[in-house]
């Protein structure tokens, strides 16, 4: 099936054609095949509807833009919480860092002990270093 871009005017058009449409009782499967599209883009379209092409069954244009508002206050909410998320990625990172860093020095400290105990290598040679955070 070949895809079509439709403008802004058809699928107002097609919207209002489909709210006769469900008027009538019929099915949503049923709409989206009078009007030549699939459920999803009939569901998308309405989802993306402007307050001034409404489909029974959608807010009025009071609601509509109380809900922008809680929108906008959402995505300052989403935006605000994006921050923390990234700067406590930001701390686990560097956590992790000192961390690997600990670990690779225990690490080596093991490997001088256990060449110490093996008698591979003389026990001057063991330099441990503590001063390293």
């Amino acid at each position: 099936m070949k895809r079509k871009r439709h403008s802004q005017e058809e699928v107002a058009d097609k919207l209002q054609q489909a709210s006769l449409l469900a008027t009538q009782g019929k099915s949503q499967p049923e709409i989206a095949k009078a009007l030549g599209v699939s459920v999803m883009t009939y569901h998308r379209w309405r989802k993306d509807q402007t307050p001034a092409v409404r489909v029974p069954g959608s807010q009025p244009h009071s609601a509509a833009t109380e809900e922008q508002g809680v929108l906008t206050h959402s995505a300052a909410t989403e935006e605000q919480a994006g921050r923390t998320q990234r700067s406590r990625i930001a701390e686990l990172q560097l956590e992790n860092a000192r961390l690997r860093r600990l670990v690779a020095d225990l690490s080596l400290e093991k490997v001088r002990l256990e060449e110490v105990l093996d008698g591979s290598a003389p026990v001057n040679d063991l330099r441990v270093s503590r001063g390293r955070a």
